[in-house]
């Protein structure tokens, strides 16, 4: 690394010149105001950093003191009090709304699913942006969504009489979201435009309107035979493509060749969770990508059936109105951009006294920065339209954090010359200290919030070593159907409302873990949104096609409406801690949950450390493929953690269990050309290190993150590659 010394900051060259030759041209900065207003800002904000940081130690060592001193759980209301006494839990302020204003449609109005994706992968990115629309046939046909039964199984080749269960499925669906007054969709079979208005004729010449005519809104094509018709419901769009030269559409009585969902309306790029970024090369990876996307120039070549494809991102898509005017319709994702939490820096820049910068800091600026190309004086306003910035922050404990990042948001602005406010946040709530504050931390970002969310696995990393002293904790199985969960989720969804989020702003569930899983996707996952949740995560651009059926089936904005009125979750059961009491566990339960939790770490960790991938599908312990990112690390690294502190498991069988999973990740691993193996030499295996680290050291972690540990042995690694 080589650096250079610009305005009492110490920048990577790499990192700089990246900055000076691809950013900042186009944007209207001064190079030089640039960067001295970014050392400013920095020396100014990092202390602030770090004091929080130390707030929150200080926080934990009174927590941890406490349970040590009463034994573990005891009388609710004192532990409540205890928790308000030390600042943990702060006064709730009198009842306000957010005033949030300039916010796109895709976040204030629309409800639909959200796509998470590593920003580090042009390709993943490029096809996460792109599924605003989604083949709902190819999502059918694909996937087990429809009942793989005898004869229409999926295969290599065309298999018409699958190809036909899943036109019958569909005709169905449209039933419900697009009834037709007097026949069903089954039926229909000739479509044409007649005045401004959608003619629907059977075989046999019966014509009929839809139920609610205003749902037909567009066409592409002749009127009489149109290619394309387009139909609003619930918000979101349903496109049905005509083509009867296509295997599919030859097959249909209608000719209909397929049928397309608006799917992902909003994704966050992940600079992240989801991404292994611990040095100047990766970061530059990361800014390039976003940068790519904000100037709408990212490609990524790729093979496809012996052809050699470019990527890039949709363009947008004219149509005619119903009324025959021409209106164009965005087909890309609304895109968010997550920056890192507050905890870690990053050696890419040093300030003037040597220490390495916040990098949620550098990650503010620089993604800031890289957004003027869309909302600066001479953006492409391409991705949003309303001229604003998202940011997802995650990882912030209480409202005195959330309140500083809005200060870093705005000395940003300051720097880049936007109004106040450009930049909206996102808040992670996936701490306990931002839960059980949370109508606090909102309030802290009343201007700027567009975005609150749940998760179960941050959230319970949190849980357990926010109470590491109190004893041993329920096993993971059962820690969703614990109080403290169901309260939590509730609680989120109480608040955003109370404070006036509908309408205005997301309120967001968790992953659906299981990306090979459809079937179950499609009966489970509509829960979220009976639960109040206007979006949810989903782990692939076909997932968000199978969950955008939820939202035609569930009008969110109705069931918002109701909740209202609901008796508010309470504070008691999500201080609730879920400790076993009097355990009956046999051998058998526990040695199963430590190869259970092993396995998910080592199969995660040993990609992280050795190929640099941040988030993937690992296969678990039933070679079942599980979505692991950091936030599922944490689980499993705090509770093994956990159950060594307490005597349940000892650091031999901790180690047997580690090494015995290690061969199992192996042979799992065994088709990976990259793949290093860690049984071979469990000594020199940087990764094997790192993850039977993580669960020794787990009770020093702070917070239970797993970063310091992941960043520093990545580094070792990419340092033994070198040499």
């Amino acid at each position: 690394m080589s650096f250079t010394q610009i305005s009492g900051l110490s920048i990577d060259t790499e990192l700089r010149d990246f900055l000076v030759a691809e950013v900042l041209p186009g944007t209207g900065m001064d190079q030089e105001r640039f960067f001295a207003g970014f050392s400013a800002l920095v020396h100014e904000l990092a202390p602030k950093n770090r004091a929080l940081l130390a707030r929150r130690d200080a926080l934990q060592a009174q927590i941890d003191a406490w349970h040590r001193s009463h034994g573990g759980p005891s009388d609710p209301a004192a532990y409540e009090a205890f928790l308000r006494d030390i600042g943990y839990i702060v006064p709730e302020g009198p009842d306000f709304a957010i005033t949030t204003e300039n916010v796109d449609r895709e976040i204030a109005e629309i409800a639909g699913p959200q796509l998470v994706v590593p920003v580090m992968n042009p390709r993943y990115a490029l096809n996460a942006a792109n599924a605003r629309w989604g083949s709902l046939y190819d999502a059918l046909y694909g996937t087990d969504a429809l009942p793989l039964s005898a004869g229409a199984e999926r295969g290599a080749a065309f298999n018409p009489l699958r190809c036909r269960a899943v036109c019958t499925w569909v005709r169905h669906f449209l039933d419900e979201a697009l009834p037709i007054d007097g026949f069903s969709w089954v039926g229909a079979q000739y479509f044409s435009v007649i005045n401004g208005a959608l003619s629907i004729r059977t075989a046999a010449g019966q014509a009929a309107p839809l139920t609610d005519p205003a749902q037909f809104i567009a066409y592409i094509g002749d009127p009489a035979r149109p290619d394309v018709l387009v139909f609003e419901h619930h918000g979101l769009h349903i496109e049905i493509l005509f083509d009867a030269t296509t295997p599919v559409g030859a097959l249909d009585p209608a000719g209909i060749s397929d049928i397309w969902l608006e799917s992902a309306v909003t994704v966050i790029m992940d600079c992240e969770d989801s991404v292994a970024a611990v040095d100047t090369g990766d970061k530059v990876i990361v800014y390039r990508n976003w940068l790519g996307l904000m100037k709408g120039d990212l490609s990524e070549e790729l093979v496809k059936n012996g052809k050699v494809v470019t990527r890039r991102l949709n363009a947008d898509q004219d149509y005619t109105a119903a009324d025959g005017s021409v209106f164009t319709f965005k087909c890309t994702a609304l895109m968010l951009v997550r920056n890192v939490g507050h905890l870690m820096t990053n050696p890419a820049i040093r300030d003037r006294d040597g220490y390495e910068v916040p990098e949620g800091i550098m990650d503010a600026v620089i993604t800031a920065l890289i957004a003027l190309h869309d909302i600066g004086p001479n953006g492409r306003r391409q991705n949003s339209r309303k001229g604003s910035m998202y940011v997802v922050k995650p990882k912030m404990h209480g409202p005195e954090e959330v309140a500083f990042a809005c200060e870093i948001f705005a000395r940003v602005e300051d720097l880049l010359g936007l109004a106040r406010n450009s930049i909206k946040m996102g808040i992670m709530d996936e701490e306990r200290r931002t839960t059980v504050n949370l109508k606090e931390c909102i309030r802290a970002a009343s201007g700027r919030i567009v975005f609150i969310n749940t998760g179960f696995l941050d959230r319970t990393g949190d849980e357990i070593h926010t109470s590491m002293e109190a004893g041993p904790m329920i096993r993971k199985g059962d820690m969703k159907k614990s109080t403290w969960i169901a309260a939590y989720e509730n609680w989120n969804v109480d608040t955003g409302l109370a404070c006036g989020l509908s309408g205005r702003a997301q309120i967001g569930k968790g992953m659906w873990a299981m990306p090979d899983q459809m079937a179950a996707m499609l009966e489970q996952k509509i829960a979220h949104l009976l639960a109040g949740a206007n979006t949810a995560w989903v782990p692939s651009p076909t997932g968000a096609t199978i969950h955008a059926i939820h939202y035609h089936r569930v009008k969110v904005s109705a069931v918002q409406e109701s909740l209202r009125h609901r008796q508010k979750a309470r504070l008691q059961d999500i201080l609730s801690i879920p400790v076993a009491v009097r355990p009956n566990w046999t051998q058998d339960d526990i040695h199963r949950e430590l190869d259970n939790n092993a396995q998910g770490i080592l199969g995660y960790v040993v990609r992280w450390i050795d190929q640099g991938v941040g988030c993937s599908k690992v296969p678990d312990i039933n070679n079942v493929g599980l979505m692991e990112d950091r936030a599922t690390l944490r689980i499993s690294s705090q509770h093994m953690a956990n159950w060594l502190h307490h005597g349940v498991v000892s650091e031999t069988e901790i180690v047997e269990t580690m090494q015995r999973m290690a061969r199992v990740v192996d042979g799992q691993n065994a088709g990976d050309p990259l793949y290093q193996p860690m049984a071979t030499d469990f000594e020199r295996s940087i990764a094997y290190q790192a993850a039977l680290e993580l669960v020794m050291k787990g009770r020093d972690q702070p917070n239970g993150y797993t970063e310091p540990v992941l960043h520093r042995r990545r580094l070792e690694a990419k340092a033994r590659a070198r040499h």
